[in-house]
This record gives structure tokens, sequence and C-alpha cells, in this order.
């Protein structure tokens, strides 16, 4: 519910401070006093359209602050949770309009955009005015209003949750559907693709592996050129060029034939038999590397085929060597799903069949249903509209079936509430009746049926008894507190009869002060209340009969 309303600079009003109880509040005063400042300025909280004449004579700017309570699993904790704002016991919108028609728009007291305001105060706030009518005129609502008046909220629920498995269900059709239908377009190339890469067989980390081994490879080549060339060195192919062996015989040779005494050559003979030893040894032990240790050139050469096939085909495809394997399990999915796909679309279809009965099943109880429940809610206004001089006024609850391109969650009919104020006129929409105090009393006869399932927990209602009085005005009264048993209601009211039913009252007054006018708000005591009704009732000059007839009112015996 509204628990406040603080007003700063607002047109007539320099500073206002409301609270406000649950029930029926009615808020009385002579015509002009600032009665409509009031709902304008909640208005501005509730992200109404601000200009710069809002704003009080000789003011930077103006704002306004209204704190609601809303009742636990709001749809509103909903939209703060969407926002990011977290959800207090206390939802407090603020509105500040500048002297040049900016304004800025706060939630909890963090800035937000003038549309979340909008968006929080549909879920708060309904007003019900002579030419400004919201939430019952818009057609959107009125479905929902009438499963909540027929209890229908279980089978809504059914229907919404079938909706949701239909359309689960086609899209996992269409799905299938445009999968085949891409594989069928691509079938020549899948079947290529897979034959190419099944033939290729890549295997996981095959890549790095083969590198590294065709590295290996090169090394081992190049380190068996340096062995030949060292073998080649002490062995030359040329015989022409002298080998370190022919030499060391050389020389030993020579040194042999030395004639006697060649005592002083025996040492050096021993160095060069020592080193025609080392020099064979040596000779012997690149033999052996040299034919154990070198690489196998067909193996080189069958490497680098494998790896140059490999990325070939990675390039190919637009993928790494390493995704291949993958590549080619997915081209066989694709094309087993090909194969597959007649009977897979089959058994889809067969699903979209049942979610599709199951939800014509669950939609067509709710719309017979809802039949049933139009049918009661037209004779529960028709009986409150005769109290409220409505009498030659027909309502009508509209259930009409929709074409299947307009089914939905809500199921699968357009519920209309039209009205007829005129005995041989055909009933039209809500909100383009002409008369708006007829269409004022309408709404509060609705709002009387209707209260259980009202989503909004405040509503206003703004000279909702204009031009009438008597016993008119009295069931208009008492109707507003009826639906103020289960809602906050607000009501600008200029009848006694009205005023007399609020659980509280307030006054609203102009003064002047100097040169300047100021609209004051001043909560009413019993005692209070009763001169204001005698006011009321007998006008400037207040009477004893007045103020009797007064406490009959405020005591119900004149009701």
């Amino acid at each position: 519910m509204l628990a406040s309303l603080a007003i700063r600079d607002v047109v007539l009003i320099e500073r206002l401070d409301l609270s406000f109880g649950p029930g029926l509040t009615a808020l009385t005063g002579e015509t002009g006093a600032g009665k409509s400042i009031l709902l304008d300025s909640l208005g501005l909280a509730c992200g109404a359209r601000a200009d710069s004449g809002m704003v009080r004579a000789g003011q930077a700017q103006a704002s306004v602050t209204a704190c609601f309570l809303p009742p636990e699993g709001h749809p509103s904790s909903a939209i703060l949770e969407e926002q990011g704002i977290a959800a207090e016991e206390t939802l407090v919108l603020r509105r500040v309009v500048q002297a040049d028609g900016r304004s800025r728009a706060f939630v909890n007291d963090q800035p937000v955009a003038v549309a979340l305001l909008r968006r929080l105060a549909a879920t708060l706030v309904e007003v019900q005015g002579q030419h400004d009518q919201v939430g019952l005129a818009d057609p959107a609502t009125h479905a929902g209003l009438l499963d909540a008046f027929g209890g229908l909220e279980g089978r809504r629920a059914a229907v919404a949750e079938a909706w949701g498995r239909l359309r689960g269900a086609e899209r996992a059709l269409a799905e299938a559907r445009e999968a085949i239908a891409a594989a069928q377009r691509d079938e020549e190339f899948l079947r290529h693709a897979v034959e190419e890469l099944s033939a290729l067989s890549p295997e996981e980390g095959e890549e790095e592996a083969l590198a590294a081994e065709r590295q290996r490879l090169q090394q081992g080549e190049r380190r068996s050129e340096q062995i030949a060339g060292a073998l080649a060195a002490l062995q030359p192919r040329d015989r022409r060029a002298g080998s370190p062996a022919a030499a060391l015989r050389e020389a030993t040779r020579a040194l042999e034939r030395l004639p006697p005494p060649n005592e002083e050559a025996q040492p050096i003979l021993a160095h060069l038999a020592a080193a025609q030893d080392a020099l064979a040894e040596a000779e012997a032990l690149l033999e052996r590397l040299l034919q154990e240790g070198g690489p196998d050139p067909r193996r080189l050469e069958q490497v680098e085929e494998r790896l140059f096939a490999l990325r070939a085909a990675a390039r190919k495809h637009a993928v790494a060597v390493v995704e291949l394997p993958a590549l080619l399990v997915s081209l066989k999915e694709r094309l087993a799903a090909l194969d597959a796909g007649t009977g897979r679309v089959a058994a889809l279809e067969a699903a979209a069949r049942e979610a599709r009965e199951g939800y014509l099943s669950a939609a067509r109880a709710l719309s017979a249903a809802r039949r049933d429940a139009a049918g009661r809610l037209e004779r529960a206004i028709a009986q409150e509209l005769p109290p409220l001089r409505l009498d030659r006024a027909r309502f009508v609850a509209e259930v009409a079936a929709r074409e299947e391109e307009g089914w939905g969650p809500e199921g699968m009919d357009r519920v209309t509430f039209l009205v007829a104020t005129n005995p041989g006129t055909p009933p039209g929409r809500l909100d383009r009746i002409a008369s708006g105090g007829e269409l004022s009393r309408l709404m509060l006869a609705l709002k009387v049926v209707l209260a259980r399932g009202s989503p909004v927990p405040t509503l206003i209602f703004d000279e909702v008894d204009a031009g009438i009085g008597g016993a008119t005005a009295a069931a208009v009264g008492e109707r507003l507190a009826r639906v103020a048993e289960r809602l906050q209601v607000l009501v600008v009211t200029h009848s006694p009869q009205v005023a007399a039913r609020g659980a509280q009252q307030m006054r609203v007054a102009k003064q002047v002060r100097g040169e300047r006018a100021a609209t004051v708000v001043e909560p009413l005591d019993r005692r209070a209340r009763r001169e204001e009704i005698a006011r009321m009732l007998a006008g400037e000059r207040v009477t004893e009969a007045a103020r009797a007839a007064a406490d009959s009112l405020l005591e119900g015996t004149l009701l």
C-alpha cells in the first residue's frame, strides 16, 4: 500500500508530508483547493510526464517521494531483481523536477530511468478518474482478471506449462528438420570428406609425435654426415691422396731403413706403432657408428609424407591438425543423422503432435471455464449497476477465440470487457465510453467484484461521485468501503456520503499568505470530520441540523 507521500515545492504546495493507512481514505475540500495537485504529485513519483510548470514559482526544483509497502511476493520484487536493485520492506519512488523541466528519477535512492518508475508504479497503484482510466481499461489485463475472478489460476498454470512443452517440442522438430536439410545440401561433400579423412585416419597427438620424430631423424642424418666426413678424412677415396694410416706406415718404413745403430729411432717407432693402432681403432669405431646409428632415409620420407598429408587436410577443412579427429567424428555424426534423420524427425513429429494435443486440451478446458466465469462475472456486475445509477448499462465479458498465431501461454482466447450504456447500442470497449462519470462508476462496480483478483494493492478514485447524490452517492460510498476491505483505496470526493465511509479523512484547503496562495492538507479527527461533512452537506453556513446529519452519516444511520 501507499504508506506516505512527501511533496516539496510542487505548484501551490510548499512542503507537505502525508501518511496513509489501510482501508478507505477520503480527500475532501472545496473546488479549486488543490486536490488534483495531490494526484498530479503522486503521478510524478509514479513516472508521469514532468514539465517546468510543476515547480513552485521562484524555486529551483520540485520533488515528490512516495513510499510503498508492497505485500510479500509482489511483482515489484521481480522488477527490482531484474534491475539489480535490492528489494526492501519499503519501496521508495522519488522524482525531482528542475525549473527548466528536466527531471531525475530514483528508486530506493538509486538513480534510474523514468520508465522504471512507470513499470513499478503500474504494479503498485491504479488511478480511476473521469478522464484518465488505467488498469481495468487496458484489455491486456482482462484475461488475468477474469481468471482470478473465476478461480482459474490452476487451469491457467496448466495451459502455460502445456504451452512451454509445445514450444519446446516444436523447436526441437524445427532444429532437426533444419539439420537434415543442411546435411542433405552437403551430403556429397560429407561423404567425400568422411571417406578422405577415414582413409587418412588422423589420431590424437599425431602431429606432435610426427614432428618430434622428424626432427630426430633429421638430426640423425646430420650426425651420420659428420661421422662419414670424419671417416673419409681418415680413409680418403682418392688413393692418390695420402691417408693418415699410409703416412704413419711410410714414416715407420723410413725409420726402419736407418743404418745401425738406430737405437735413437726405437722410441719413435714405438710411438708410430701406437699411433697406427689408435688410428685403426678410431676407424673401426667410426665405421661401427656409421653402420649402427645411421638414419633410415625411407622412414624420414614416410614421416614427412604423413605430416604433410595431415597438414594439407587441416588446411582444406580450415581447422588445426589436432582438430582433425574430432572433425571426422562430427562429419560421421552428420552423415549418421542424415541416414537416421527420417526416423528421428518422425519421432519428434509425434512428440510435437502429442504436445499440441496436450495444449489444446488444457486451453479448451480453460476456455470453457472462462466462458462460465464470464457469465458469472456479468451477472455479478449487473447486480452492482442499478444502485450506481447505471441500471440501463449492460456489461459484457467477451471470450473470443484467437487465430492460431495468437495462441500463447494464456490460452487461445481474447478476453475483453465491454459495456453498453444505453439500450439498443452495441457494447464497446471500456476506454471508449463518452461519459466520464458513468465510466468511473462502472470501474467502481468492476473493482467491487474483481477486488479479490487485483494485483495492484492501492486504488485511487478521482471524483467517482461527480454528478450524483443521495442514494447513488451512498451506494458509491458503500462499494468503495467494500473494495477497501481488501485493498487500500483513496478517493477524492465532494460527496458527504462517500467521505463518511472513510476510515480516515483529509481536508485539502487553500491558504493565502500575503500575496501567495498555498495548498495544505490536514488529517481530520472525529470532531473535525463532523464539521467538514456538515460543511459538505450545508455549504458555507453550517447549521446544527447539518451537524446532526453529519453525525448520522458518520454513525452509519443515514447510509
